[in-house]
């Protein structure tokens, strides 16, 4: 099992969300970063645990847990002429975006705030706290997962 951080804007899709969604699932579509990609489509597994981060608020943190609930599969978006996320370079034979879906677990007793994490000499390697650090989905440590859940009181 591998662990992962997934970000998004609470205004945009919430972890809240997640949470009401069709068996509290949904799929992570639009992201249109290389590095991000490959994560979903080459590193990640059905059942691999995921931290759900909120971006861009006062206060951005880790707010749930969810898992990954599909293999890699095309972004659809990637083919609609209509989506803000329309890449005219890819097609159908060769798509150029790949997504997986997520499944949302539980809420974490409390946030996790980015100043806490960046303070915490037990993260100090994570990814999320590196300056210029800005991808939406990232690998994390075993060790570090644990710790943000612990620092949540679960």
């Amino acid at each position: 099992m591998k662990y992962w951080l997934i970000k998004s804007e609470p205004d945009d899709f919430s972890f809240d969300d997640l949470m009401k969604s069709e068996n509290r699932t949904t799929h992570w579509d639009g992201v249109r970063n290389y590095q991000a990609r490959n994560f979903m489509r080459d590193g990640m597994s059905v059942g691999d645990k995921v931290l759900y981060y909120h971006s861009n608020i006062p206060a951005p943190g880790v707010v749930g847990v969810a898992q990954v609930a599909s293999k890699p599969y095309p972004d659809p978006t990637q083919f609609d002429p209509d989506s803000k996320y329309f890449d005219p370079k890819a097609s159908e034979e060769e798509p150029r975006w790949m997504l997986v879906d997520f499944q949302g677990l539980h809420e974490l007793p409390r946030k996790v705030t980015l100043n806490e994490m960046r303070e915490d000499p037990a993260l100090a390697n994570m990814r999320l706290v590196q300056r210029g650090n800005r991808l939406s989905v990232m690998p994390v440590a075993r060790e570090e997962f644990e710790h943000i859940l612990g620092l949540a009181g679960q």
